[in-house]
C-alpha cells in the first residue's frame, strides 16, 4: 500500500471530488487509520479533528461516498479521492461544501449545473430512490424516454411559436433534461458531446481562415 506523508499530528489533507460531474465535493482529513479502511473497504472514511475520532461518511446521514480512485499529490503529502457520491455532501444539504461564491472570472460557472444535474441523474441509476420521475424513466428504458424527448421537444416548438420567452425557458429545461437522462442511460458524459461541439468549432474555424 502507497502511503501518503502524515503531519506531525498523524494528519493528511483529503480532498474529495464528485468522479462523475468533477465537482469538488469536500475537504477533510485522514489519519492514517482512516486511510486504510478507505483503501480496504472502498468507502470514504475520515478522521474528525474535533472529535477526534473516526467518521464514515454517510454513517448518519445515509449520503456516502463510494470511492473509485484514489491519487496522492506529487509530494504525496495530500489525498485526492474521487467518489460516487449519494446525495449531498454538505451537512448543510448543499450537493458540495464549496457553495460560498466569492468572485467568478470566467462566465463558465452555470455549466456546472448541467454536471450537477449529470451527477444526480446518473446517482439515482445507481441507488433508485422510491417515487422518483428519473427511475420511472429508467424502469420504462429507452422507448420511454425517446417519447418524452419528442414530447418535450415539440412543446418547445409550440412555446417558441406563441413567442412565451417564460414558457420557452421551462421547456427547454425539460428537454435538457430528458436529454441527460437518455444520455445516462446510453453511458455517455457532457464531456462527450462537448468533445463534439469543440471539434465542429475548430472545423469551422479552420474553413474560415
Amino acid at each position: 500500500m502507497d502511503y501518503p506523508k502524515f503531519d506531525e499530528k498523524g494528519l493528511v489533507p483529503v480532498v474529495t471530488q464528485d468522479a462523475l460531474s468533477g465537482k469538488v465535493l469536500m475537504q477533510a482529513y485522514m489519519n492514517k487509520e482512516a486511510y486504510e479502511l478507505t483503501v480496504k473497504s472502498g468507502e470514504a472514511v475520515y478522521y474528525s479533528r474535533s472529535r477526534s475520532s473516526l467518521w464514515r461518511k454517510g454513517e448518519t446521514s445515509g449520503n456516502t461516498q463510494r470511492v473509485t480512485e484514489i491519487f496522492l499529490d506529487c509530494d504525496k503529502d495530500s489525498v485526492l479521492l474521487k467518489v460516487i457520491q449519494k446525495g449531498a455532501a454538505c451537512h448543510t444539504g448543499e450537493y458540495s461544501c464549496f457553495h460560498n461564491p466569492v468572485k467568478a472570472f470566467l462566465a463558465v460557472a452555470n455549466s456546472e449545473i448541467l454536471y450537477e444535474d449529470m451527477a444526480v441523474i446518473a446517482d439515482r441509476k445507481i441507488n433508485p430512490v422510491d417515487k422518483s420521475y428519473t427511475n420511472y424513466l429508467f424502469d420504462k428504458g429507452v422507448d420511454k424516454i425517446c417519447k418524452k424527448i419528442g414530447e418535450e421537444a415539440a412543446e418547445v416548438i409550440i412555446a417558441a411559436k406563441n413567442k412565451d420567452n417564460d414558457e420557452l425557458k421551462c421547456e427547454l429545461s425539460d428537454l435538457i433534461f430528458h436529454m441527460q437522462v437518455l444520455m445516462t442511460e446510453r453511458g455517455l458524459a457532457l464531456d462527450d458531446v462537448f468533445g463534439v461541439l469543440k471539434e465542429r468549432r475548430e472545423n469551422e474555424r479552420k474553413r474560415n481562415y
